[in-house]
């Protein structure tokens, strides 16, 4: 279904931030192994975190859905998990790669599928590790999906370095580990997102997390078991929260805050970016789920710098490199977006689907193996594009952002798959002022 998104003359409002979509599967994942009943408030009810919730209940979890954002869990705790399953985890990579893990250290046996961009992304960076520590997978050609975990293996903890930092890959070994014997080690080049450590620590287990001065070190000791904490609260995502920033930004006035944003080292890169090409206020500090929560504010009309991400910050906003590049096209001066050839094999190829969202809407880009260069507008984009989501949530809601900003409407040929990160992104938008709506065309 094809949307467009025109130009306006200012966006204003206050919003609080969706649950983040990371800590959402979470939270979903271990209240359904744990011991007792959990209360999870400001779940995202997205597609992604969705499919997650059906795996858990497939595996013999009781799910039950209070009210908007509000979800109640009888975990599994000692009982044995369910085995001989089917599990489809459609667009969802972070479901399938941390659920791979889960259920080879569960033991269970189970067949993994998802849709056809789901199908074409890789499955042997989280399957290497796991046949090592020794998971037995039959797994179509390349290790993509759909592939079956054949169950009755026992674990037993490795130490592992990922070739690429992932904290997929990462959590998919510690959950592993939870029913490996022995102990388990990760050490990663760089630190990746530690929602999976944080959020374990809640649910009574115990990991290590240490700078041995080359690599990031985090261990886990098999045989823990996990304890309901009661409740869990998701903090805000902040790769939503960006969006939502990017259009206050671009727009030509008014005011956008953004409430219950997640302040996370490893997720803050897009925001520390951002304060180097304008003014973004960050006020008022929240604890949500055992992170640091604020409100972030942007006013329109902000003259724009260009501003190349360092290296070491990559990781830090991996996700939130295609709306950085729409904010990179209205700044004045040069972006040159580096060592991110990671977004390669994100839900699309993130380079060449970005490249292409600016060039058909007039800004002048160079793709590169590893990232891209822009040429900053400085000012309004022309627009007037209809860009090619690609099956990528991230590009549909770029592309309807640029719009807001742009000198003519920027159109896209398909957003069903935003309901699969943020169901409330259109909502949100209009809200704020944004005039977007189904394509007649």
């Amino acid at each position: 279904m094809a949307f467009v998104s025109r130009p306006v003359d200012r966006l204003n409002g206050l919003l609080l931030a969706p649950g983040d979509k990371s800590c959402s599967h979470r939270a979903l994942m271990f209240g359904g192994l744990a011991e007792g009943r959990t209360e999870v408030r400001f779940l995202l009810e997205g597609e992604d975190v969705l499919r997650t919730g059906d795996a858990m209940r497939a595996l013999g979890a009781s799910i039950t859905r209070v009210k908007p954002g509000h979800w109640q869990i009888d975990g599994l705790g000692s009982r044995p998990a369910a085995s001989g399953i089917s599990l489809d985890f459609g667009n969802s990579g972070t479901g399938s790669r941390l659920m791979a893990g889960l259920c080879a250290g569960l033991g269970v046996e189970a067949r993994f599928d998802g849709d056809t961009s789901l199908r074409s992304r890789p499955m042997g960076r989280v399957l290497d590790p796991l046949r090592k520590m020794g998971a037995r997978f039959e797994a179509s050609d390349g290790d993509r999906l759909p592939l079956t975990i054949r169950g009755g293996h026992a674990l037993s903890g490795i130490t592992y370095a990922p070739p690429v930092a992932s904290a997929q890959v990462k959590s998919s070994v510690l959950l592993a580990g939870l029913n490996a014997g022995g102990r388990t080690t990760v050490r990663e080049l760089h630190k990746t997102r530690p929602h999976t450590e944080t959020m374990l620590s809640a649910f009574g287990v115990s990991t290590t997390s240490r700078s041995d001065g080359s690599n990031w070190v985090v261990e886990i000791e098999g045989g823990q078991t996990l304890s309901s904490p009661g409740g869990v609260d998701v903090p805000g995502d902040p790769s939503s929260a960006a969006f939502l920033i990017a259009a206050g930004l671009i727009a030509p006035g008014g005011d956008v805050h953004v409430e219950g944003v997640m302040d996370n080292p490893t997720r803050d890169g897009i925001f520390r970016t951002i304060e180097d090409m304008a003014t973004l206020s960050i006020k008022g500090t929240v604890m949500m789920g055992g992170e640091t929560c604020h409100t972030y504010s942007a006013t329109g009309g902000q003259t724009l710098k260009a501003v190349s991400p360092p290296h070491s910050r990559v990781s830090t906003m991996i996700d939130e490199f295609p709306i950085f590049a729409v904010l990179a096209a209205f700044a004045t001066g040069e972006t040159v977006i580096s060592g991110a050839e990671e977004l390669r094999v994100k839900e699309s190829d993130r380079i060449a689907a970005t490249v292409n969202l600016l060039r058909v809407n007039g800004v002048e880009v160079e793709e590169r193996p590893d990232g891209m260069v822009i040429q900053g507008c400085a000012g309004p984009v022309p627009g007037g594009g209809l860009v090619e989501a690609r099956h990528d949530h991230r590009i549909a809601m770029s592309a309807l952002v640029m719009g807001v900003g742009a000198k003519a409407p920027v159109a896209v040929d398909d957003v069903s798959m935003i309901a699969t990160s943020y169901p409330d992104f259109f909502n949100h938008m209009r809200k704020l002022g944004a005039d977007i709506s189904e394509s007649s065309a």
